[in-house]
């Protein structure tokens, strides 16, 4: 049986889902709204909840897409008791996850996220090209148009409950210094570009698309910032067999058999940006004809 932890309306998921029909593979999905307990059955460690039920010995393969397994815990009126019985239920917690975690698996909810700071330090160890970094409290050494900031995490999104809306941080370059000092940052050397390339990698191996950002002014520094009305060009394309490999020892450094990875193409060289254990990576395997989604099924 296998076992996939993501989100509802996930549609990276869905794509998947729909390979596992075909190959007649069965599978238990858990989105993040499901809330489930820990029991004993036959002498088996059996978690349920009201969608969805299973003994954690009959699961063969896990893919970690996104959200993560959430539990019931009991709470005691007694407030010794409840710190004493609270820790129990956490290393129960923590056993489920972990058995888990040790069968065949695409991704851990223990480590979905990542450190950029230490992950830019291990690109450098290994010898992956990274554009030069630092942390900063204001903008006196900056150097203008010529340095970019962006979130120390992943690719974070700021959501108004009040307002319904969200609103997401984009990579900026620095065209003016500030007054004022301001909470501690990451600014990094601005490449000029000849393309970006976005990387699927996947237990050893990689699939590259080139996303020719640079003509378009609202894409050029960034290239989330979609422009749906004259999409980027996107072709597939093939790394260096070198930057691969050390894709592969920075992947196994960080204990990640899957995520996706960014790179600037600069002249002759390719610099190592960020990557994203969770990134979504079906425009890439849609635009090039890759069919990760079907890859994803089979090795689960």
């Amino acid at each position: 049986m296998i076992l996939i932890i993501s989100k509802n309306k996930e549609a990276t998921t869905d794509e998947v889902i729909k390979w596992l029909f075909i190959l007649g593979k069965k599978f238990i999905r858990v989105n993040e709204d499901e809330v489930f307990e820990i029991k004993i059955k036959e002498k088996r460690v059996y978690i349920e909840s009201t969608k969805n039920s299973f003994f954690v010995d009959d699961i063969s393969s896990v893919w970690y897409r996104r959200g993560g397994l959430k539990f019931k815990r009991n709470h005691y009126e007694n407030l010794s008791v409840d710190i004493h019985m609270s820790e129990y239920q956490h290393w129960l917690e923590d056993y489920v996850i972990k058995m888990l975690e040790s069968k065949r698996h695409i991704n851990k909810q223990s480590n979905c996220y990542v450190n950029k700071l230490l992950v830019l330090k291990k690109a450098e160890i290994i010898g992956l090209d990274v554009p030069t970094y630092y942390l900063a409290e204001n903008t006196d050494d900056i150097q203008l148009g010529k340095t970019i900031v962006k979130p120390i995490t992943g690719n974070p999104t700021l959501e108004s409950i009040r307002e319904n809306s969200y609103g997401v941080m984009y990579t900026t370059v620095i065209d003016k210094y500030t007054k004022d000092n301001f909470f501690i940052s990451f600014f990094q050397e601005k490449i000029e570009k000849n393309f970006e390339i976005r990387t699927f990698y996947l237990n050893g191996k990689c699939w590259s698309m080139a996303v020719f950002s640079q003509n378009d002014g609202q894409t050029e520094i960034d290239y989330r910032k979609y422009n749906d009305e004259n999409p980027n060009r996107n072709v597939p394309y093939d790394l260096p067999s070198t930057v691969e490999e050390k894709i592969h020892q920075l992947m196994l450094s960080l204990d990640l058999n899957c995520g996706s990875i960014d790179f600037i193409k600069s002249k002759n060289q390719f610099y190592f940006l960020e990557v994203n254990p969770v990134g979504q990576f079906l425009n890439v395997s849609k635009t090039c004809n890759y069919f990760l989604d079907k890859e994803i099924a089979e090795y689960l």
